[in-house]
């Protein structure tokens, strides 16, 4: 099938393009910017130019496809809101969809993104899911939550690191998914019509928190955890003095989305429905556990080895 994957080089969409293609589709990535998406070529994509804010790009990326996979989402590092990225972007690239007679669409939304409407990011995903249960398009949409690859940065580099870890609001139990997992799914989906106009659950094999991930990294690193836990209040005041600013609005809304990851409330669903109706075994998913001993089993190696060079250099400069 020829699928359209939108977002090719964020950390989810790489994997996306890379699951597709691994599965016999013809691939085609929007980017920004293709020189920095050479690598998706070099895999065997077909590159586009495209943004979700320029209309007219979008009708020559959908030329020629059957499906699309759409797995953008706006950047902190983004000066736009991300209602102007995330939102407006979502009801152009909708309404090209259906200007091209493209029914077929994959859309990577947020768990309980209706319950917490007063979040920006979670306001944006209700509002698309709603948009397209109204349209006649052939959604699937994926209801994850977050993923294991921002677990390296926020508790496994400052562990290793002996820096602090900075966490939000009270012990929230969170289900993370590995981003090759959540591209399983958003790639079965276009060859199970049992998901059509369906949403799902897309979550990690259990819910993990904080204290549980510090615990897991000071075991595997041998170290002790500086844990920060940053107060309510002080969230709330960040929102407001960055959301002042202009320049600082889409960080102002990602602190908001904070709220949500550190309201208490577990982020987690039953899964069986879910692997049942894509096709896909629930132990080949990966746990965070797994995943966090093969990163630093990884990086303790390289550690180690570098050591080993370093001292042969400087056993080479000794007179003697």
């Amino acid at each position: 099938m020829r699928v359209l994957v939108v977002g090719g080089t964020g950390t989810l969409g790489r994997q996306v393009a890379r699951r597709a293609l691994d599965a016999g589709h013809q691939v085609r990535c929007m980017v920004r910017s293709p020189r920095k998406a050479s690598f998706l070529q070099e895999w065997g994509c077909e590159l586009t130019r495209g943004d979700l804010l320029e209309p007219d790009s979008l009708v020559y990326a959908l030329e020629g496809q059957e499906a699309v996979i759409d797995a953008a989402t706006a950047r902190a590092t983004d000066s736009a809101s991300s209602y102007d990225i995330d939102w407006g972007g979502k009801q152009n690239l909708f309404s090209a969809c259906k200007g091209a007679e493209l029914k077929r669409l994959v859309f990577v939304s947020l768990l309980d993104a209706h319950q917490h409407r007063e979040v920006p990011l979670m306001d944006i995903k209700a509002c698309s899911e709603d948009w397209l249960m109204a349209s006649d398009l052939d959604y699937t949409i994926l209801r994850g939550v977050a993923f294991m690859q921002g677990v390296i940065s926020q508790f496994a580099i400052p562990v290793l690191e002996s820096q602090t870890v900075w966490v939000s609001g009270a012990p929230t139990p969170i289900a993370y998914m590995n981003t090759q997992d959540m591209a399983r799914f958003a790639v079965a989906a276009i060859d199970h019509a049992e998901t059509v106009r369906q949403a799902f659950p897309v979550v990690g094999p259990r819910a993990w928190t904080t204290s549980e991930i510090t615990q897991l990294c000071e075991r595997f690193t041998g170290k002790e955890a500086r844990v920060f836990r940053v107060p309510p209040a002080l969230l709330g005041l960040m929102r407001s003095v960055t959301g002042f600013f202009e320049a600082s609005l889409n960080v102002a809304e990602r602190l908001a989305f904070d709220a949500v990851t550190g309201g208490g409330q577990a982020l987690d669903a039953p899964m069986e429905a879910s692997y049942a109706a894509f096709g896909l075994d629930p132990a080949e998913t990966t746990g965070l556990e797994a995943y966090l001993k093969e990163y630093y089993d990884t990086i303790l190696k390289r550690l180690r080895e570098m050591e080993k060079d370093l001292d042969k250099e400087a056993k080479k400069k000794l007179p003697f």
